[in-house]
């Protein structure tokens, strides 16, 4: 099997690649490295330093003719988004409609994309279901909302298969310290410098924290499965911020201190995601709850020098 993996040098993608791998696969990192790190990438992946969105990427894709393609490569972060929205849309619309062109040329077997919760937007909805109405509030839920839309249509009018997966809020080893996505590697990296934690709220705002190794998973259980579905890849608990900061009290042993500030523009109050339908779909369910998910990531956080 030979897949493509944009975003491979990423914190999600990097993970994927390396399991592709384990299972036998040749596998193609796109990445342009500008959130990426060469260092995650895998020794015997093959890396193309590319932007998603370039006429390189889609001849590179057009020649390899791969199996699959992961699409993961994007701009994910909210405030970004919201600062630079033309950016986002350039990165995650055209990015997206770039590769499902390539896809189409190359005659890909099937694409998988990771989408988000945030194309739901502020749903006061206790627990979200994959049919429940869409209506983002940042320009980075809007362009993945987009992205899946082209998708379905691709599919449509071309008969390219797909797997749509939403994401709930992701964490674990490699994530990057920024953005509202990055908030366990965020905090975690703060405490292990012996700095006070900032939240954006009261803390009482809940997410759905999924586990990368999980997500994995998730993708794999993809590869034969889910043709032309969407689903939530989530753990469907809600868990609160102020939860995370006890949680991470106790891994440190010590008491964190934390600085309450505003809620930001583009920021989601609460959101969890019914994931019933990849259970039932799927050969797939969530092994880590927060506590073993915080403990690995914990375990292995770099501490400063």
């Amino acid at each position: 099997m030979k897949a493509i993996v944009t975003g491979g040098a990423g914190f999600i993608g990097s993970h994927l690649v390396d399991a592709l791998i384990e299972r036998g696969a040749q596998v193609h990192v796109l990445d342009n490295l500008s959130t990426g790190h060469l260092g995650q990438v895998h020794p015997q992946a093959l890396l193309h330093q590319h932007d998603v969105e370039s006429p390189e990427a889609k001849a590179l894709a057009v020649r390899l003719k791969p199996d699959l393609v992961f699409h993961l490569a994007a701009q994910a972060d909210v405030q970004q988004s919201v600062k630079q929205p033309g950016y986002d849309a350039r990165v995650n619309v055209l990015g997206t409609l770039n590769m499902l062109e390539a896809c189409r040329e190359a005659g890909v077997r099937k694409l998988i994309f990771a989408s988000t919760s945030g194309v739901y937007g502020d749903l006061e909805k206790e627990l979200i279901e994959e049919g429940d109405p869409v209506s983002p509030i940042s320009f980075y839920g809007l362009s993945k909302l987009a992205a899946e839309q082209y998708i379905r249509l691709f599919h449509r009018l071309f008969d390219l298969s797909y797997t749509i997966l939403r994401y709930g809020n992701v964490y674990g080893p490699r994530q990057q310290a920024k953005g509202e996505g990055g908030v366990v590697a965020l905090f975690t990296d703060r405490l292990k410098q012996g700095q006070p934690i900032r939240i954006f709220g009261d803390g009482e705002q809940t997410r759905d924290f999924v586990y990368v190794r999980d997500v994995v998973q998730a993708n794999l259980a993809c590869i034969v499965e889910g043709g032309q579905q969407t689903f939530h890849v989530s753990t469907g608990r809600p868990v609160t911020v102020n939860t995370l900061v006890r949680e991470l009290e106790k891994l440190s042993g010590a008491l964190v201190e934390a600085d309450y500030l505003p809620s930001r523009q583009g920021d989601i109050r609460h959101s969890c995601l019914d994931n019933r339908k990849i259970l039932a779909a799927l050969a797939w369910r969530p092994a880590y709850d927060i506590s073993s998910g915080l403990r690995e990531t914990y375990a292995n956080a770099s501490s400063p020098p």
